[in-house]
C-alpha cells in the first residue's frame, strides 16, 4: 500500500475524489466543497501557515486506486496549551473498511508529528477553527450541517481499534423553533423589559458589517477565549469572518444583547446551508456559484427552512443572570417571522456543562455526536479528557 506525500495536481485531486467513491451508497452525506478543504492547506488562504506546518498523504492500493487520505499539522496556536503535552493535530482522514490502511495513515501523521516535538496528537481536527471539519460522526448519521463532516460508523473502530481514546464529544443539539420556551425565558424578556431600561436586544444588519464585526470580537474573545485550545481573535479576523459569510448570512439570524449599548451576549446562526449546497455538488466554479445562487434564492422562499446555531456566549459579568433567556426569546420571534422551523446547534462541547444545561432548558435534545480523539505517544502516559470549563 503505497503512502504518497500529496504535491502535485493530480494528487490533490485524488485526495479531493476519495470522499465521493468512500460515501457513494450514503445518501445522507453532502460534499464538503472542494475550494473550502483547499483553502486548510493554502499558505495564502489560511494565516496558520505562517508559522505552523502542514502535510498531507494519499493511500493507494496495488493498483494505483486511491483508498485513503490524512494530514497531519502543528498549529503554533494550541500545540502548547499543555505545556507538559505538546499536541499536533490530524484530520481529513478518509479510508475503506481496512485497519491495516488506516493504520498506515494514522502512523505516518505520529511519525511525523513526533519529529517536530509533538507528544501527542487530536483527531480529527481542522488545521484553524474549531468551526468546521473537526470531530469524528459517531451517532446521528443525519445530513450533515455545513462545515460539518459526515462520517460512516465504521471510522469509530478504525480509530478505537489504533489507541485512540475520546479527548471530548461534541454534541449537536435539535429543537423545533415553534416549540415553546419554558415561561422562565418570558419572564426574563418581561423583566429585562421592566427593570432593565439599559438592555437592548436586537439583530444585527448587513448594512454594518463593521460593527456585526466589532460586536462579534468584543463577546466572543471575553466568552470563549482562553479556553482550552481557543485562542483570541483578532478584529481583522472577525472582519474577515463577516465579508466571507456576508453573502450567505440572514441578518435575522445574528443576535446580540447590549447594556448601555456595550454588546454583552451573542447567539449566531446561518441559514443551514447544506441544504442549498447538495444540490450545487463539490465545485464551485462559475457554474456552481449560478447553481447556488438559484437554489439560494428558492431555499429562502421557503417557509420550512432549517438553521444553524454557530456559536452562543455571554460575556463573564453578566453569565448566569438571565440574559441569554431574554435574548433567546427576542431571537425565537423573529426565527419564526421569518420562516425557520428547525434548528441545530451545533458544536456543544461535553467540557461544557453550563452550554448544555442551556440547550437542554430550551427543550433541545442531543441529535448527533462528534468525537475529538486523542493519542498519546507514550503509551504508558495516564490519559486525561479535555479538563471541564467552570
Amino acid at each position: 500500500m503505497p503512502l504518497l506525500e500529496v504535491t502535485t495536481p493530480a494528487q490533490i485531486r485524488q485526495f479531493l475524489a476519495l470522499p465521493t467513491r468512500i460515501y457513494q451508497a450514503h445518501p445522507n452525506w453532502i460534499s464538503p466543497l472542494d475550494h473550502e478543504i483547499e483553502a486548510v492547506f493554502d499558505a495564502k488562504r489560511n494565516p496558520n501557515l505562517a508559522q505552523g506546518a502542514v502535510i498531507r498523504w494519499i493511500l493507494t492500493d496495488t493498483t494505483g486506486e486511491t483508498i485513503g487520505r490524512v494530514a497531519a499539522f502543528v498549529n503554533p496556536a494550541t500545540a502548547h496549551t499543555d505545556a507538559t503535552l505538546p499536541t499536533g493535530g490530524m484530520g481529513f482522514f478518509e479510508c475503506i473498511d481496512d485497519q491495516a490502511a488506516a493504520n498506515v495513515l494514522f502512523d505516518a501523521c505520529r511519525t511525523w508529528l513526533v519529529s517536530r516535538g509533538m507528544q501527542a496528537m487530536d483527531g480529527p481536527i481542522n488545521f484553524g477553527e474549531r468551526d468546521r471539519f473537526w470531530g469524528l460522526l459517531v451517532s446521528g448519521f443525519t445530513e450533515p450541517n455545513y462545515g460539518m463532516f459526515y462520517h460512516p460508523p465504521y471510522y469509530q473502530q478504525l480509530f478505537e481499534s489504533y489507541g485512540f481514546q475520546v479527548y471530548f464529544k461534541q454534541y449537536t443539539c435539535y429543537r423545533e423553533v415553534a416549540m415553546q420556551l419554558h415561561q422562565s425565558f418570558s419572564n426574563a424578556a418581561v423583566r429585562y423589559a421592566q427593570q432593565y431600561p439599559t438592555f437592548q436586544f436586537r439583530h444585527a444588519s448587513k448594512r454594518d458589517p463593521e460593527k456585526l464585526a466589532r460586536d462579534f470580537h468584543h463577546v466572543y474573545n471575553l466568552a470563549w477565549a482562553n479556553h482550552s485550545g481557543v485562542a483570541a481573535m483578532s478584529l481583522e479576523k472577525a472582519r474577515d469572518l463577516v465579508k466571507q459569510m456576508k453573502p450567505v448570512l440572514d441578518e435575522r439570524l445574528l443576535w446580540f444583547a447590549y447594556h448601555n449599548e456595550e454588546p454583552v451576549a451573542f447567539f449566531v446562526s446561518l441559514p443551514e446551508l447544506n441544504q442549498v449546497f447538495k444540490h450545487v455538488g463539490r465545485n464551485f466554479n462559475l457554474w456552481g456559484k449560478l447553481r447556488f445562487l438559484w437554489e439560494k434564492r428558492r431555499y429562502d422562499q421557503r417557509t420550512d427552512k432549517k438553521l444553524f446555531g454557530v456559536i452562543f456566549g455571554v460575556v463573564p459579568e453578566w453569565q448566569g443572570k438571565g440574559v441569554e433567556s431574554a435574548l433567546m426569546v427576542h431571537a425565537r420571534a423573529e426565527f419564526m417571522r421569518a420562516g425557520y422551523t428547525d434548528i441545530e446547534m451545533n458544536w456543544i462541547g461535553d467540557f461544557n456543562p453550563r452550554m448544555l444545561a442551556i440547550t437542554r432548558s430550551i427543550g433541545a435534545r442531543i441529535y448527533k455526536t462528534h468525537v475529538t480523539y486523542r493519542y498519546l505517544f507514550d503509551r504508558e502516559r495516564p490519559f486525561e479528557r479535555s479538563p471541564i470549563i467552570r
